[in-house]
């Protein structure tokens, strides 16, 4: 990639952010092929590189994305290396470490990487199982994903950042529904379309802000500057702009553009304070944006 004006200063800075955005996932497979599988057994690579470190809460919203671009050909690989870890562990990783499920933040990220790719054009990779592996991870019970199925969201008395979890499942559902679609299963796609509307559940028209609910209740008090278990390393504004799937509805729930607007404004004008427990994560505050952190 090559820059034209700015600083020297300025370019060091874009051309370490890119070597930044090089550093994972690694390469997983030795020299000979040979690489340890999800299911803890040797397997051979067959002339495919296997990776490894797939931090997907991490990555999803701008890496991979950034990686269709100018590096599509590795990003294909890493597609089929989530497709084998799926083939050899019955589950997408949602944070992957050294051929391992460590169960860490939150969402089926994988999900977004696959659909964003396909989207682009890029189909080296088995689209049948990718579609078979998104249903199945999105129709699983744990993570509090058997309360969002059931109610439309997840309850804050039930499971800890059910707020940020039902957001990001809602996300993930519509990707799941955008493959759908292309892939003629209507049936699908109408029910990850709906799913993926979920996120209007814990949004309270009355404080403009996605909250923790339970049953018929907001929990309560509320305020969107704490830094609680309801969310993931974030608080209530640092979530609350989580829609970006139907920008129509969101726009809608908050009664116009206009008022979104101000919404947005508010976000960036906002105190730099947080209240409640410390988060070392949430860095670079510009008012409640926090661009130090993957959120915001």
């Amino acid at each position: 990639i090559q820059t034209q004006g700015g600083s020297d200063d300025e370019k060091t800075i874009f051309y370490t952010s890119l070597y930044h955005a090089a550093i994972s996932p690694y390469t997983f497979s030795d020299i000979d092929g040979r690489y340890r599988g999800m299911d803890q057994e040797i397997h051979q690579a067959n002339g495919k590189t296997i990776y490894t470190v797939f931090s997907l809460w991490d990555t999803f919203r701008a890496n991979h994305p950034l990686k269709t671009i100018i590096d599509p050909e590795r990003d294909n690989d890493f597609i089929n290396t989530l497709l084998t870890k799926y083939d050899q562990g019955g589950a997408l990783p949602m944070w992957e470490l050294v051929a391992n499920y460590t169960g860490c933040m939150i969402g089926y990220h994988s999900i977004p990487v696959i659909v964003d790719a396909f989207a682009k054009g890029m189909k080296d990779f088995d689209v049948e199982l990718a579609y078979e592996a998104m249903k199945t991870s999105a129709m699983e019970d744990k993570l509090g994903l058997e309360f969002y199925k059931e109610m439309g969201y997840i309850p804050s008395d039930k499971e800890h950042e059910g707020v940020a979890k039902t957001l990001e499942y809602a996300y993930d559902d519509w990707c799941i529904a955008q493959m759908a679609q292309a892939l003629g299963d209507d049936e699908n796609y109408e029910y990850f379309l709906r799913r993926s509307l979920n996120y209007r559940n814990v949004f309270d028209k009355e404080s403009k802000f996605f909250r923790p609910r339970r049953e018929n209740f907001w929990k309560a008090p509320f305020d969107p500057f704490e830094v609680n278990s309801n969310y993931t390393e974030a608080n209530a504004w640092q979530y609350g702009f989580a829609a970006t799937h139907d920008l129509s509805g969101f726009i809608a729930l908050h009664g116009g553009k206009e008022q979104l607007e101000t919404a947005l404004d508010s976000l960036f004008n906002a105190t730099t304070s947080t209240s409640g427990r410390h988060q070392v994560d949430i860095t670079g505050l510009i008012g409640q944006y926090a661009h130090g952190n993957e959120p915001s």
